[in-house]
Parts: structure tokens; sequence; C-alpha cells
């Protein structure tokens, strides 16, 4: 059997990433299991208590007579409490995802009230964010699209005073990307004034329940690399100096520097872009690539990050502490998703905590 490790709080720790592919005679076999997969990175505003979080990641895989859903399974919950929110990465056949995330926010939302809600990490919702991402050539874009947007409309029709954006491939016709739409929204704000805000679908937000950005894109890691100072604007200049928008900066990564457990972290989303990696970035450990409707894409790997930030810092006489990814790279969701479902493993968190590969 090929073994994994992921730590207590969910994050995967440098030095024992999975790797890109299964190792094992049973994983080099499943080419015809778990075919249409799509994963579903949800993320909610609580952290502290992770008996909640646990609760709302199993309304995802069981009905309400307990009754569980088949061929759905919740890899992996990350808790953070310094930031208070959690994600809870859920794995499903595109048919079957929209009822399982459904159900995990209806619970989320009837448990999280954003009134007392207090973290250092932005956010805007009860559920903040629940992004839909393919896992294999059997899903295309227009189809993670559309199971977003159905999403997006349940959930304000089942609990009734949410609202929600779009974005990515679920915001027809511009697809404006993530970043793009939480700053057309004040995700960013220290304190978002939501009576300015014009959801994409539901009522004027809410402070109970706040605001949820739902869509769909080609995966997106999450990579955060922990600098060892309290000084916030070493951290951010170091975020600007990596973020795509500034030129030089990394491909599909999105920055934020916050204050982290006594240091700073670079909280990096880490989008896959389509194409092949630039020729100037190629060189040290290669970009993970996937298609998607028959499109190349890749992303930066989490070593490139972690050396960049760690020259970044050097220069002004910081170390690093750490890298850690929030859950896992495409190849490695989709491998560990297909393990578990073979298996039958519907709460795989509990189980991944026992491997190593």
């Amino acid at each position: 059997m090929c073994t994994f490790s992921v730590e207590e709080d969910g994050r995967v720790e440098s030095g024992v990433t999975l790797r890109e592919r299964c190792r094992c005679c049973f994983c080099r076999n499943m080419a015809s299991l778990g075919r249409r997969l799509v994963a579903c990175l949800l993320n909610v505003s609580e952290a502290r208590r992770k008996d909640l979080v646990e609760t709302v990641a199993k309304a995802a895989l069981y009905n309400t007579e307990g009754v569980r859903r088949e061929g759905t399974t919740v890899l992996n919950i990350f808790n953070d409490p310094d930031y208070n929110r959690s994600v809870i990465t859920i794995v499903a056949n595109i048919d079957s995802i929209g009822e399982a995330v459904l159900s995990a926010c209806e619970k989320a939302c009837g448990l999280i009230d954003m009134h007392t809600h207090v973290g250092v990490h932005p956010c805007m919702g009860a559920v903040d964010l629940i992004p839909i991402y393919p896992l294999g050539e059997e899903v295309g874009a227009e189809d993670c699209a559309k199971e977003a947007r159905a999403v997006a409309q349940g959930l304000t029709e089942r609990v009734q005073g949410t609202s929600a954006f779009l974005f990515g491939w679920a915001d027809s016709p511009l697809q404006r990307g993530l970043a793009h739409r939480r700053k057309e929204m004040g995700w960013f704000k220290k304190t978002p004034d939501l009576q300015t805000i014009s959801p994409d679908i539901g009522p004027q937000p809410q402070k109970r329940f706040g605001l949820t950005g739902v869509g769909a894109s080609a995966y997106v890691m999450n990579c955060n690399v922990t600098i060892d100072t309290q000084d916030i604007a070493i951290g951010r200049s170091i975020a600007t100096a990596i973020r795509e928008s500034t030129p030089g900066g990394l491909p599909g990564v999105q920055v934020l520097a916050l204050p982290h457990e006594g240091a700073v972290e670079i909280a990096c989303n880490v989008e896959s872009v389509k194409g092949n990696p630039p020729s100037d970035l190629s060189t040290g450990e290669p970009w993970p690539r996937f298609s998607v409707d028959g499109q190349p894409y890749c992303h930066v790997p989490a070593s490139l990050i972690t050396s960049i930030v760690a020259e970044l810092a050097g220069r002004q006489g910081v170390s690093t502490k750490a890298t850690a990814l929030v859950g896992f790279t495409p190849h490695e969701c989709r491998a560990l998703a297909e393990f578990a479902l073979s298996q039958g493993i519907a709460e795989f968190w509990k189980e991944q905590r026992k491997i190593r590969m």
C-alpha cells in the first residue's frame, strides 16, 4: 500500500510532501475508477471549534438520516486557529458534488455566526469560499461552471438570507478571477461594508451569513511560507515581489502577508495557468502539469515559491521557518481521492494521518 503524511492541522509539511504520483501497483491500476471527479475546497470561517468543523464535513458525507452518500469523500480538514478559518477538501463525481457541498454549507450556516467571528485572515462569509476544480480530463470547464452556478443558487434558496458572488468559469461571460471579484466586493478590507455590495445571487448580504464566493477554475493550490519575523512590512514587500501582478512575479500566484503564530506568513493562492511554464522559471523541480478541455495547464511548484521567499527574506536578514501546503497538489488530490473511494473511506481525513508516502 502507498503511504502518505499529513500534519494534524491538515497541512502537508515541506520535506514530507506527498509525491506527485502514487507508486503502489494498486493506485497505478485504477484508470477506470473515479472518472468525472471534482474537488471542492470549502472554506468556512471557523477553526477554533474543531468539532463544529468536523460536523460540517460530515454533513457533506451523510444525509440527515445518517446514510452515507456513495462516491463522496472528505480528504482533508485544515484548521488554522489564528486565521479562524478551515478548508474542507470534498471530492465526488461531478453529478454528486452539488448535494454534498450544499449540505455542508447548510450545516455551516446554521452553526457559524459572523457577528461573533474574529480572525486574522480576511473573510466575508460564514461559508467564505466554494471553489470547484476538475480532477481529470473527463470533466470540462463548463461542467464545473454549471455546477458552481447551481450551488450558488441552491445555497441562497436553502438558507434564506445568504448571498453569493461568482468567479472564474462560473462568472459568465466575463470569467473574472477570484482576486478580481474579491477586490470588487471589498473582501480585502478590514471591515467590509455589506450595504454597498451588490451580490450576483441572493439578497443584500446580512451580517449573520455574510457573502460567499462561488466559482470554478483549474485547480488552485495553497502554499504558505512562514518567515521568522514579526515585521509585517517585510512580509508585504515579499508578497508584492512574488505576486503575479508585479512585473517579474510568479505566474498565477496571489499573495497576502499575514501575522501568524508570532511570525509572518506569506500566504499564496497558487492558481493553475494555461500553457507551459515560462522558460526563465522552469529550472529545478518540474512544474506539475495537467489538462482541461484539451488545454494544457501548469502551476508553480511549492519548492520554487519557498526558494524565492527564502532569498527575498534573506536579503533583509530574515530566515524562513516552514513551508506548508493546505491540502494537496492536483495530482495528489486525485490519487488520494481514487484510493479513498476505492476503499470506501468517507472520512479520509482521519485515515491519512496514519499514512506516509
